[in-house]
């Protein structure tokens, strides 16, 4: 396997493309995101969007950490499914969350088009039942998604093999999915937004918020301080330093790409992306150019030294594991990478406030698997609180959930 592996691929595609200046004195403004990633894009956008004035911090290169190593599959639905959601938080509040993420696909295609040139383009998805026993429970969740208007289709197996060429016991297939280039849409999004008058910097570490009063401070590691009305720390699984009580865990996922596939080979691939109902899951897209990313392999190792030294054993068992869905298709690995995310005990993100800093500083955790989406409800979510709006997922997607 001749495997080139080692930052994360839309890095190396796009390069850097863009370099902002460092913090180099004290400033002020009414909202500091920390965190330069596609969740402190979106939120300063929105911000933006709403005339807050807006500064933009990261510690390293802009959209350099978790944003560059995601495979952005852009997804209605949850790694937890709705039927579970429904269990544990009710129907009504599993159906808000799932069409906030239908509707947040949307918002990211007027956005792409807003920005331009950022791979946004517009695909179906396909779960499958890894395992016959895990058949019932798919029906039972295409039945619960239909009743609330998502565009769903229930396949068999002799479905599946016709329109697919896969043999598994049954699937789910949506209307609704899309993909897109998150390097490319954070750089492009940030780029843009610092034309408008939004200050970026990036190589600028800040070390504490302290926030009382009227507002809050940030010290930088460099010896300067923001002061702000509000801050939004919006850096990825690094959140966590922040708060004294543990609210995820860190691992690890695995992901490798292909050479360009003939257009024929790839067949209704080239529109679908595939996922599956085992855990840890495989899954798999396209990109513009018809390559195949192939992700999963996910683990609880969160040290990215020990991460990075199972690449290739990880690549290898993505590979063999996409030659059983694929026994035709050519699946080499030509590039590989692994990255870091967070996930949450309910599959679900947090933002808003929390007791250990008052009312002054709100997080943005967009973690688990569907983090761009994720990304793009709480850039709403925040923006309404800031206003002093109560939107209704509030209490759903916020810290109190942890006590109730």
């Amino acid at each position: 396997m001749d495997l080139k592996s080692g930052y994360p691929y839309w890095a190396v595609k796009n390069g850097l493309m863009y370099a902002f200046p460092r913090l180099e004195s004290d400033t002020t403004c009414d909202v500091l995101v920390i965190g330069g990633g596609i969740s402190g894009a979106l939120i300063a956008r929105k911000l933006a969007d709403a005339d807050f004035d807006v500064a933009v911090v990261e510690q390293r290169d802009i959209a350099w950490g978790s944003t560059a190593a995601s495979t952005a599959l852009l997804q209605y639905e949850n790694d937890v499914h709705m039927l579970d959601l429904a269990r544990k938080y009710g129907e009504p509040a599993a159906a808000l969350i799932y069409r906030a993420c239908a509707e947040a696909i949307f918002e990211l295609r007027d956005i792409s088009r807003e920005v331009a040139d950022v791979g946004f383009r517009r695909q179906h998805s396909l779960y499958l039942a890894s395992r016959r026993l895990h058949r019932r429970s798919l029906i039972a969740e295409f039945e619960l998604r239909a009743r609330h208007g998502f565009d769903v289709e229930w396949l068999s197996r002799h479905e599946l093999q016709e329109r697919f060429q896969v043999d598994y016991a049954g699937a789910i297939w949506s209307e609704l999915g899309a993909q897109i280039d998150p390097y490319r849409m954070t750089s492009r999004l940030l780029r843009r937004l610092h034309g408008r008058g939004v200050r970026i910097f990036d190589r600028t570490e800040v070390l504490r918020v302290d926030s009382a009063g009227r507002g809050a401070m940030a010290q930088t590691r460099n010896g300067f301080s923001i002061r702000s009305g509000h801050v939004v720390i919006a850096t990825g699984y690094a959140a966590q330093k922040w708060l004294s009580t543990k609210v995820a865990r860190n691992r690890s996922s695995y992901a490798y790409i292909t050479d360009p596939i003939d257009r024929n080979v790839l067949g209704p691939w080239s529109e679908t992306m595939l996922w599956e109902s085992a855990r840890p899951y495989v899954y798999a897209r396209t990109t513009a150019d018809r390559r195949l990313i192939i992700g999963g392999e996910d683990d609880a190792i969160d040290l990215p030294h020990r991460r990075d030294r199972r690449l290739e054993y990880k690549t290898r068992r993505l590979y063999k594991r996409a030659r059983t869905i694929w026994p035709l298709a050519e699946l080499e690995p030509a590039f590989a990478w692994a990255g870091t995310f967070a996930e949450t005990s309910d599959g679900l993100p947090f933002f808003g406030t929390h007791p250990q800093y008052g009312s002054r500083v709100l997080f943005a955790m967009a973690y688990g698997g569907n983090g761009i989406v994720y990304s793009t409800i709480g850039a709403n979510l925040l923006c309404a609180m800031l206003q002093r709006r109560r939107p209704p997922l509030q209490a759903l997607l916020g810290f109190q959930r942890i006590a109730d």
